[in-house]
């Protein structure tokens, strides 16, 4: 969930109240609705990061978490996008944007000779222009990329759900045929043990058996009797047996 990537690299709010630029809000940063981590939330404040540090003005870090109080955005990500404008980053950023107002207002860029505190003052008109029109058109890109980006990933979450309940009510099927299966293959052909001991009931209670039995026990009672008369004749193949 885009909850979790968020709170994962977001400043911690201990680390925020311990930041000196932002002490002067005091029982402010308490405010629970400064530390949600929500669609509406991240989307405004993304803008107001953004905005805040292309504006060029000290104390951006000081506007940005003003603007995220008032607006109830995230206050982390509002203070942590303003250093976009860092002491690397002035230059490229504040050049561009003032060659982007001069052009709005057409006026041609200096040469760098005589230059003036009036020439300075001046130039300040199309770097203000340029910042204010890049602050809004790139904060709301931010704002429209974090709540594209978050509803892409609900829907990837909610088909990922689907998908795992689809495959278990496939798997439950399939237990199921498995069961019913085997419960018919038990019902047709039932265990060898039950198989064995049916086998060995139905020798015992067979009348058949019981008739061999008998007829063997006679042959032997006559085989005996025989023999016991041959000794008595003294016959002798009967005396070698």
């Amino acid at each position: 969930m885009p909850k979790r990537i968020f709170r994962k690299y977001l400043p911690t709010p201990e680390r925020i109240r311990q930041t000196k630029s932002l002490s002067f809000l005091g029982e402010v940063l308490s405010d629970p609705n400064l530390w949600h981590i929500n669609r509406r939330s991240l989307a405004g404040a993304a803008f107001i990061g953004i905005f805040s540090g292309l504006l060029p003005i000290p104390l951006q870090m000081g506007l940005a978490a003003l603007l995220a109080v008032r607006f109830h955005c995230n206050l982390p990500l509002s203070v942590m996008l303003v250093w976009i404008s860092n002491p690397v980053t002035y230059v490229p950023i504040f050049y561009f944007t003032y060659r982007i107002g001069a052009w709005l207002l057409g006026m041609p860029p200096h040469s760098g000779e005589g230059i003036t505190v009036a020439w300075f003052v001046e130039q300040l008109i199309p770097l203000w222009v340029g910042s204010l029109l890049c602050a809004f058109l790139f904060g709301g890109l931010a704002y429209l990329a974090v709540k594209v980006s978050w509803r892409l990933a609900v829907i990837r979450s909610w088909n990922l759900r689907a998908h795992r309940r689809v495959r278990a009510e496939r798997r439950e099927a399939e237990v199921r045929q498995d069961l019913k299966r085997l419960e018919a293959t038990v019902a047709e052909e039932p265990p060898r043990e039950w198989q064995a001991r049916k086998r060995r009931r139905a020798t015992v209670d067979d009348p058949r058996n019981e008739r061999a039995e008998a007829e063997a026990k006679e042959r032997e009672a006559l085989v005996s009797e025989l023999t016991a008369l041959l000794v008595r004749a003294d016959l002798p193949f009967a005396r070698v047996g």
